[in-house]
């Protein structure tokens, strides 16, 4: 018999796969209910949101998530009372039954508080003991899982799911005691994770404190003893109120900030195999601080240096990088260089004015921000020591963000491995 063929001792082949013996192959529906969300007709929304209960339609659930954001819609509370079924809580799994995302898993893997389940938007809920909550939670984020539902499913039914349909996917069940060891060892991880999160918001907030404080008041008086710098005097000018000493300039006036507008090269010069300068077209290759370049360009038009401020100025607006070394940049970027100053200061001031440059830009749907609009920001020139000291602060806690995100990059991987381990048997666990 071929070995890729052949069944591990205490192992069975079943329509889904190899499975242990002592699991089971079971209809989700012996076990499991699926049901649509309420039909809610368009007068049921609110335009005022703050008063209401969100709903979670199709696009609500976002990678592998439920989440709501600022297209939410929202209904009075009072439906909330009435429609039990419909409801949703931390644990619950919900599934897309029409359009391009049919058969997206979601789950709520949070508190949200109040919220309810709009139609086409599957709500499973347990029947029998048969099956952990906490088990079906961690088996309905595996990979696995979507095929389950999508298997046997035709081509012309991807864009309709119909409840009943989801209930005749096959699932593995392991025993209760076994299910409840999986989904304790899981729920371990996503603890570790949920930490991690804490800290990243932690984080983000000082970081966001910080970067109001540093970047509009300079550095407190009470550092001034390590430092030699303190301001007690502040001015009112065109970025705000500002410490005395500051200095502030518009971009088209200094000698010291040239302005370089990004312009593509021809189509036939771009290339992967590093022939000729890398090539940045837009936000897409950023990073969280330089961005990573995937083509290159024998026929370079507009040059940035290592150093210049990078920024999107074609939808989305106003994200920046730092240009970690000579490239040419497209048209959905421009390079400010100034010659005189801390790029990683500037590049932590144009981030706290992203939004005031987004505003700037013209277009409904495609935003973009022309040479005229940029060169006629004002930008604040604090002494170079001042604006190192402010780098040197926001790049430490900045290091911190970039470990915790790697931290739970990795905790994500681990919980992935443990999923695809557990929940298909291929590594058991002691009851």
């Amino acid at each position: 018999m071929n070995k890729r063929n052949e069944i591990k001792t205490g192992y069975i082949q079943t329509e889904i796969g190899r499975i242990p013996k002592e699991w089971e192959v079971v209809e989700l529906g012996t076990c499991i209910d699926v049901f649509s969300g309420y039909a809610f007709k368009r007068e049921d929304f609110l335009t005022n949101k703050s008063k209401g209960v969100p709903i979670i339609k199709i696009g609500n659930l976002q990678n592998g998530k439920v989440i709501i954001d600022d297209k939410t819609s929202f209904v009075p509370r009072d439906f909330y009372e009435k429609l039990f079924d419909f409801q949703l809580h931390y644990g619950d799994v919900l599934i897309a039954l029409s359009g391009a995302t049919t058969g997206k898993i979601a789950v709520v893997d949070k508190d949200i508080g109040l919220a309810l389940v709009n139609q086409r938007v599957g709500k499973f809920k347990i029947l029998n003991s048969n099956i952990s909550q906490k088990f079906f939670y961690f088996l309905a984020q595996s990979d696995n899982f979507k095929k389950f539902v999508l298997r046997n499913i035709g081509q012309s039914a991807q864009g309709n799911l119909s409840p009943n349909q989801v209930k005749k996917s096959k699932i593995p069940l392991p025993p209760l005691p076994e299910q409840k060891k999986i989904a304790e060892i899981l729920s371990t991880v996503d603890e570790a994770i949920e930490e991690v999160d804490d800290s990243i918001a932690k984080t983000e907030r000082l970081k966001k404190g910080l970067m109001q404080e540093l970047l509009t008041k300079g550095l407190p008086v009470a550092s001034a003893t390590q430092t030699g710098i303190g301001h007690k005097e502040f001015k009112n000018t065109e970025i705000g109120r500002i410490p005395k000493e500051w200095e502030v300039v518009r971009i088209k006036e200094s000698k010291e900030i040239d302005l370089i507008m990004g312009q593509s090269p021809p189509g036939k010069s771009y290339n992967k195999k590093g022939e000729g300068l890398p090539f940045i077209q837009g936000k897409a290759e950023f990073g969280n601080m330089y961005p990573s370049p995937i083509l290159w360009t024998t026929q370079p038009t507009k040059i940035a240096e290592e150093g210049d401020i990078l920024i999107s100025v074609r939808a989305p607006v106003g994200d920046v990088n730092i240009c970690p070394y000579r490239l040419c940049i497209g048209r959905g970027l421009a390079a400010i260089r100034i010659k005189e100053g801390s790029n990683i200061f500037y590049f932590y001031w144009f981030q706290k004015e992203k939004q005031r440059i987004e505003s700037i830009g013209k277009g409904s749907t495609f935003k973009a921000i022309t040479k005229d609009e940029l060169s006629n920001i004002f930008i604040p020139f604090p002494s170079l020591p001042e604006q190192q000291k402010i780098a040197e602060i926001l790049s430490t806690v900045d290091k911190r963000l970039v470990l915790l995100r790697n931290k739970k990059e990795r905790l994500e991987r681990v919980k992935k491995g443990l999923m695809n381990d557990l929940l298909t048997g291929k590594r058991r666990v002691k009851v």
